[in-house]
């Protein structure tokens, strides 16, 4: 369909709104209210248009075809500067300090509105600031746009934010005569109304960070940031998350560290808020450089220890470039090194078997996930393994009137939140597998496969409540011609209501997994864009192989599209472009892990490697999207490149190895500074390449494999399921090394299990896992029920040893009770 804007023929799908359109072909309609993505709250109205000659908001109006729209019309720009100047009455005249300054919509569209005097005026309140941590509040500045409460609402999912009593006063009722109807309502809420926290006056929530992000002025700024620079003076560089497998778009700011110190310096980390949303790591987590010189002494000795053959084994993680994946690829078949990365040869070889069992790579991306309406959720705690992905579920969720289950061992509250119609079901640990045979049962359409699941049905009565019409006799009195009364018969039907016993078939898996198959049913109900979501639980189980080719009959035979969300920043990268085995006897070479030789970013080193924020390069994100991130500091020591050229290789610079990443995994030779890196106003991505995934197209044989009822763990008595996670700010030592987030290790227990065990935050308790003892601090998480979980990101504990897979069974009790 189409639609004229201003003169220009726009093309449309049926539900889109004015705005949206108008930003897609870059038609500028002025706006503060509303964010791509979320939902209209018609706060500020400044996006009036007249569509067929009447006036409409464009950010809740739909389109229609043939529809004629003009926004520049004199009539409503003098609307819009009325508008502005409500805005602008008490609003405090310190733009020479204001943080916002420079990026201030309020400045920008004032100027637009061309407004140049102030007919309007009201008696001011006093309005304190808040401090809520990491987050500073001034009331002052505030204009009441409701983008923070809108954002926290429909994407982040928390709704940690509302509108609390202004207790102003309301505008002279003089002024309605010669003030537009939209400001004067604009004003008139303004005086009400002023921003606070949803419960108390304590801001309760993961400190994302995004409403600081969309306040169009200052008044919700990160703390850390408040007062240290003007915003002209900052230079914005464009990079990718660093920290989670979204590598989201998102801009180092940086300038002079002083006047007298030159060196740059980091000041906060940005992102385009209406399609690029930052997790709590991404915004906060920048000051992890790496401070060193160029160590030759020790360089050299390990440019020997490999020339020498003493190195054997190069162990490394996932928080690197694809370059300096492909560079240790390369030392490995020079030199005959085995690479290590235990976490990517787990990803890779699931990843494997199931192209090898489907034929092809997973095939969704978040952008179904967004576009989705029935969701399913499995192997991931969420919010805490990927909460830039949670953000997209809920959003999902809530602009498309979504459905969906949730499925995790860890009971999570924080789920729960995003819609009634999203169900949570805590299961097992072991019983995994259920899930996907029930999402095969329910939705194959493989006659082979229905056919094999037939048995696992059962039986069951229930009891229904039907309608039928039942037929009644009634007597009535008639007058005959004569005015005689005479009675009569008449049969009626009306509906009668009767319960009813009948037989149903009822899945075995449904009822292990605790699932409500008639509630079920109701949430399906026109649901057509399915998509099934699955995490790190199911890479490290036992059973990972099996899980794999069920994944694989689920893409190819049912209508959902998979999506597996990679465990670390360039975990797909890496799996892509290195050979990971075991160690072989012989040293290690640590790159940014403990070894015999440590060529590490982190306190334990024997020679200083770069940092993630000081590097160019690539990683692969979760939507199989080869992206670019670029240097944000300078690193005067040496780089892997440095060590790769002094072994015979021949490359001036790190991104010279962008273009040579393998063809035949999907990756295209493309130079470093040709791959772009921004969205759109319509919110096209133009963030680096997709990988070709046509060159992991495979004849797959589809093998049926039998269910599995015995693998689910059992606990003894005083015995509790602990799981390997970290917070949801935490994604490893990588981001602990960030000054905002570094923190020592603890024991995360829900609020519960701490009353159970007679615990408070804090306390000191004795961990026993089989042979091994710890003494751990406990933090109290009151967003989980009857769940433990052990953080990974400290170096000071290698607690991922204790794990094979992500859940283990321990015992716990209060250091200083007596033992068992």
């Amino acid at each position: 369909m189409t639609i004229t804007i201003n003169g220009k023929e726009c093309f449309f799908e049926e539900g889109e709104y004015i705005l949206n359109i108008a930003r897609r072909n870059n038609i500028f309609i002025p706006a503060i209210c509303y964010l791509s993505g979320c939902s209209p709250t018609l706060a500020c109205r400044m996006c009036m248009v007249e569509a067929d000659g009447k006036k409409v908001y464009s950010c809740n109006t739909k389109a229609k075809d043939q529809m004629v729209v003009e926004s520049d019309l004199k009539n409503l720009w003098d609307e819009r500067n009325e508008i502005m100047q409500a805005y602008c009455i008490n609003h405090p005249l310190q733009c020479g300090v204001c943080d916002k300054s420079g990026e201030c919509e309020l400045q920008n569209f004032t100027h637009k509105a061309r407004v140049n005097e102030q007919k309007y005026w009201i008696k001011d309140t006093h309005k304190p600031h808040k401090k809520w941590g990491f987050i500073n509040y001034d009331p002052a500045l505030c204009i009441v746009c409701e983008r923070c409460i809108t954002v926290c609402k429909d994407k982040i999912g928390e709704s940690a934010l509302k509108t609390v009593p202004r207790g102003g006063d309301m505008p002279d009722s003089s002024f309605k005569e010669s003030m537009g109807k939209d400001a004067y309502a604009i004003w008139s809420k303004f005086q009400k109304s002023l921003i606070g926290p949803a419960n108390g006056d304590k801001l309760d929530c993961s400190f994302c960070g995004e409403c600081t992000s969309v306040c169009p002025t200052g008044a919700l700024i990160g703390s850390s940031f408040q007062y240290t620079s003007n915003i002209w003076e900052l230079k914005r560089i464009p990079a990718s998350n660093p920290h989670s497998s979204d590598c989201e778009l998102m801009y180092y700011d940086v300038k002079q560290t002083s006047i007298n110190e030159q060196k740059a310096k980091i000041y906060r980390v940005s992102n385009d808020f209406s399609f690029a949303t930052l997790n709590k790591a991404a915004r906060y987590g920048f000051d992890t450089q790496s401070e060193g010189k160029k160590d030759k002494k020790a360089f050299d000795y390990l440019i020997s220890l490999i020339e020498k053959k003493e190195i054997k084994n190069i162990k490394f993680n996932s928080f690197i470039t694809n370059e300096e994946a492909l560079i240790l690829q390369n030392l490995k078949k020079k030199f005959d090194l085995c690479l290590i990365n235990d976490e990517a040869k787990a990803f890779k070889e699931f990843l494997n078997d199931f192209v090898q069992s489907s034929g092809s790579m997973y095939n969704a991306t978040t952008e179904d996930i967004v576009k989705g309406d029935f969701l399913v959720v499995v192997g991931t705690l969420l919010r805490y393994d990927a909460p830039t992905l949670s953000y997209k579920i809920n959003n999902a969720l809530v602009m498309n009137k979504g459905s969906g289950l949730y499925f995790h061992p860890l009971e999570d509250e924080g789920v729960k939140k995003y819609s009634k119609n999203f169900i949570t079901h805590t299961h097992k640990a072991g019983d995994e597998e259920q899930i996907l045979y029930f999402l095969l049962q329910k939705f194959s359409q493989d006659e082979n496969i229905k056919k094999a699941l037939e048995e696992f049905f059962i039986q069951e009565s229930k009891e229904i409540e039907e309608t039928i019409n039942e037929e009644v006799v009634e007597k009535i009195i008639e007058k005959d011609e004569e005015g005689n009364e005479i009675q009569k018969e008449v049969k009626k039907l009306l509906p009668k209501k009767i319960k009813k016993t009948i037989e149903v078939k009822r899945s075995i898996f449904a009822k292990n997994l605790g699932i409500d198959e008639n509630k079920l049913e109701d949430l399906l109900l026109k649901k057509n864009n399915f998509t099934l979501v699955v995490g790190s639980d199911f890479y490290f189980h036992k059973n990972s192989k099996k899980l794999a080719k069920l994944l694989a009959l689920i893409q190819n035979t049912t209508p959902f599209k998979i999506f597996l969300n990679p465990t670390h920043t360039n975990t797909l990268g890496v799996s892509l472009i290195c050979d990971l085995s075991e160690a072989q006897e012989g040293k290690t070479l640590g790159y940014n892990e403990k070894g015999d030789f440590s060529f590490s970013y982190e306190e334990y080193n024997d020679l200083k490697s770069s940092s993630l924020n000081q590097q160019e390069g690539t990683f692969v994100n979760y939507d199989k999207r080869v992206v670019p991130t670029n240097v944000a500091l300078e690193f005067d020591g040496y780089f892997l490149n440095d060590l790769a050229n002094a072994l015979g290789f021949d490359e001036n610079f790190t991104i010279g190895y962008t273009k040579r990443l393998p063809i035949n995994k999907g990756f295209l030779p493309i130079e470093f500074d040709h791959l772009e890196n921004y969205y759109t106003n319509g919110g096209e991505n133009k963030r680096g390449y997709i990988l070709n995934t046509k060159v992991f197209d495979k004849n797959a044989d589809l093998e049926w494999i039998l269910p599995d009822f015995n693998s689910s763990l059992t606990l003894k008595e005083n015995e509790f399921l602990v799981y390997s996670a970290n917070p949801s700010y935490q994604f490893g030592r990588y981001s602990n090394l960030a000054s905002a987030l570094n923190e020592s290790i603890f024991l995360g227990i829900s609020e519960d299990l701490c009353e159970k065990l007679n615990l408070k935050d804090k306390d000191l308790i004795e961990f026993f896992i089989d042979d091994k003892k710890l003494i751990l601090s406990i933090k109290v998480d009151k967003d989980l029920k009857n769940s433990i979980f052990l953080p990974y990101f400290d170096s000071k504990i290698d607690t991922l040893s204790f794990f094979k897979e992500r859940f283990i069974v321990a015992k716990i009790q209060k250091l200083g009770a007596n033992n068992e």
